[in-house]
């Protein structure tokens, strides 16, 4: 028969001591249970770092979207400006070329010996009879018909026509390439006399005739051809264009020359109407009114 054995009160204490050092130990020592502090730890410092990305995220659209549309309204700001300094800048360069035709036209009117009337033209007429250009002046500014008429573009002074119809506050001047515009002249260089002649048309050259052949050694293009200053018409040695084409015909003892005019018609603005009976006293210089 067996015997039960049973333990005595002292070994069951000793046996529980020693069993719950063991299990305190390894709850201390984090050998038997996961560390609910550090966890909890973990855990939230993932959420909030996730948190603190979305947020981040966020902020920074709403900055960047910020300095976009600042950064737009800066770029607006200086095109604006830099169209204000083109405009100023385009503005002054027109306001210096109008001074310099200003100051060549003063100029002009100066230096021509007779009295003279600054006029500005206000029409042209290709199917006039005269191709006429009308301009702003007229009997009231003491106009009168046959006048000569002369201006100024890039210092080069030149023929522009002469008045052939006057009213009281405008005029029409035949141009030089008008068919009906004769005007006696001169090379420049020889002094050989001719005649100019226009061909009916601003984009066709001027002809000069009745220059002998004789002379053809001695013309060259480019040679510049002025007024003769008889009949009275025009004053003397008023450039009337250059010489761009010499031709030498068989049957005729005179050369046919080809001239281009010293004035650019398309181009011209302000002429000077030259009254030949009257000294020049500087009291038509303006441009203003009759």
């Amino acid at each position: 028969m067996k015997k039960r054995v049973f333990l005595k009160l002292p070994e069951l204490t000793l046996s529980i001591l020693v069993i719950s050092s063991a299990l305190m130990l390894g709850f201390s020592s984090g050998g038997f249970i996961v560390n609910v502090k550090t966890v909890g730890f973990s855990c939230f410092s993932t959420m909030q770092r996730g948190v603190h990305a979305v947020v981040g995220g966020v902020s920074s659209f709403f900055t960047s979207v910020r300095d976009i549309a600042r950064l737009r309204e800066e770029y607006e700001a200086l095109t604006k400006k830099l169209e204000n300094y083109e405009y100023l800048r385009r503005s002054n360069a027109e306001i210096r070329k109008e001074n310099e035709r200003l100051r060549e036209q003063l100029g002009l009117s100066q230096s021509v010996s007779y009295r003279n009337i600054a006029s500005q033209i206000i029409g042209r007429d290709a199917d006039n009879i005269y191709s006429g250009i009308t301009i702003d002046k007229g009997v009231m500014s003491g106009i009168r018909k046959n006048m000569p008429v002369i201006s100024i573009q890039n210092g080069s002074v030149g023929i522009v026509g002469k008045v052939v119809a006057v009213g009281l506050a405008t005029s029409i001047v035949m141009p030089v390439y008008d068919k009906n515009c004769n005007i006696s002249a001169r090379i420049q260089n020889t002094r050989d006399q001719g005649l100019v002649s226009g061909n009916g048309s601003l984009d066709s050259p001027l002809s000069l005739n009745y220059i002998r052949k004789r002379v053809l050694e001695e013309i060259h293009f480019g040679d510049m051809v002025v007024t003769s200053g008889e009949n009275g018409n025009y004053m003397r040695d008023i450039p009337i264009g250059t010489i761009t084409k010499i031709t030498v015909l068989d049957y005729d003892s005179s050369l046919e020359i080809e001239m281009e005019p010293i004035i650019d018609f398309s181009r011209l603005e302000i002429v000077f109407v030259v009254d030949q009976t009257a000294p020049n006293k500087q009291e038509d210089v303006s441009l203003e009114g009759n």
